[in-house]
């Protein structure tokens, strides 16, 4: 697909159709993933795959936002590896975590997939849900599978700030 309509057509699906997502495509997301710029190319970035009906319903015990997915995707970080800014000490992991989040939403659509970004959930129970170690920070959930027919965007999904609301030129 064309960068330009890919941009303009992906939109955050929230329903999901009951068929399966192939491995297959599951690893061309995770290629695209894995492709994601990072801060000094440190690649902090973790990825939690789910795939099976267990490891599902141990997810909606962390979230209420699966959609009933076939497949989800825990972006996580690790805080350790990431580059840290020396000016501030700021750590990037949790935007190089962003950032390979975007790939995954972009390579869904391309592959005919939905997904949305989910940042409602409960870090406690998917730490102790999933025996993530102590060094791995959840960034974002991506429930992925095949939009149900009746899926649409959000009523705001196009609504978009004017330029001149967000974008300042040369100074503050």
């Amino acid at each position: 697909m064309e960068y330009r309509q890919l941009i303009r057509e992906r939109y955050s699906v929230r329903k999901f159709s009951d068929q399966p997502v192939e491995d297959s495509q599951v690893a061309a997301i995770l290629h695209a993933a894995r492709t994601a710029p990072t801060a000094v190319n440190k690649q902090p970035q973790r990825i939690l795959v789910l795939r099976n009906a267990e490891s599902m319903a141990k997810l909606k015990d962390c979230t209420l936002y699966t959609f009933n997915a076939p497949v989800a995707l825990i972006v996580c970080c690790r805080k350790d590896e990431a580059w840290v800014r020396p000016y501030d000490g700021d750590n990037s992991g949790v935007i190089d975590a962003a950032i390979v989040g975007t790939h995954i939403m972009l390579a869904a659509h391309d592959l005919g997939l939905g997904s949305t970004w989910v940042g409602h959930f409960d870090p406690t129970a998917l730490r102790r849900s999933f025996n993530f170690p102590d060094n791995i920070e959840p960034v974002a959930i991506f429930p992925i599978g095949r939009p149900a027919p009746d899926a649409k965007p959000s009523p705001r999904h196009h609504s978009r700030r004017p330029l001149e609301e967000t974008v300042v030129y040369d100074s503050f």
